[in-house]
């Protein structure tokens, strides 16, 4: 028995990192999952990862920018499941940079992504996860937000920023209707995170050495199990918060 036999969790941009090892730690604890993201061919590869643990996994190829497809793909989602219990928002897709060399498309893409994105999928599962009496977002941000010095990360930061403010929003307005609403900021292993380390080793060993606990987390192992926590009976009072899961690296004072 897992701490969360019979609920039903959408992950988004769970083909790989993050959001694969979040679905990986859900489905340890029983959880069906709903996989999206945006190539079929890697979201049947954590299918088969999840099945293999023995839950309900199916994909859903789709692209979080195509914001007035979301309704429909969550009821798509919650007819093939029977409902929906857990939304975790992992799929961001923006421009990094001096704020100078970028566009407007490239600034917001990173809103489109984010929170705009993550506004239609929580307002899209809010009636399924009420409809049962309660459920549980998990909203990806960063510590970029809080970065000592946020130059080239301020199209990033602010896309998250305003999760954050909708994450702390949602639980204040959905709380009544038990839905619990937090966001979590990582530093995690990824693809990303490999191939950014493979280019500039120094500056990613200099990054390594001002984490406290001394290594970036693991997708599954150290941000997985953090949200499993989250979702499940252990934190049912906490609601609105912000948990940097990132090793002691920021202050989100």
């Amino acid at each position: 028995m897992g701490s969360l036999d019979g609920k039903v969790a959408v992950v988004t941009g769970a083909g790989q990192g993050v959001g694969q090892g979040i679905a990986l730690a859900l489905a340890t604890e029983g959880a069906s999952i709903a996989v999206l993201g945006r190539t079929p061919q890697k979201l049947e590869t954590t299918c088969e990862r999840l099945r293999a643990r023995g839950v309900k996994a199916e994909p859903f190829p789709c692209d979080v920018e195509d914001i007035d497809g979301v309704p429909a793909l969550v009821e798509r989602i919650a007819d093939h499941f029977g409902g929906i219990d857990i939304l975790v928002n992992n799929a961001y897709s923006g421009a990094f940079g001096p704020l100078l060399s970028l566009s407007d498309t490239d600034f917001q893409q990173g809103f489109r992504s984010g929170p705009f994105a993550t506004f239609a999928f929580m307002k899209a599962a809010h009636p399924h996860m009420k409809r049962r009496g309660g459920g549980v977002v998990v909203n990806l941000v960063t510590s970029a937000m809080v970065r000592w010095d946020p130059s080239t990360y301020g199209a990033y930061a602010a896309a998250k920023t305003a999760i954050r403010s909708l994450t702390r929003t949602a639980a204040n307005e959905w709380g009544p209707d038990g839905i619990r609403v937090n966001a979590v900021a990582p530093h995690a292993v990824s693809p990303a995170y490999e191939k950014w380390q493979a280019a500039h080793p120094e500056e990613a060993a200099a990054f390594c050495a001002s984490i406290p606990l001394g290594y970036v987390g693991d997708s599954e192992q150290d941000i997985g199990r953090a949200v499993v926590m989250l979702c499940g009976p252990d934190a049912r009072y906490l609601t609105g918060a912000t948990v940097p899961l990132d090793g002691g690296q920021a202050n989100f004072d």
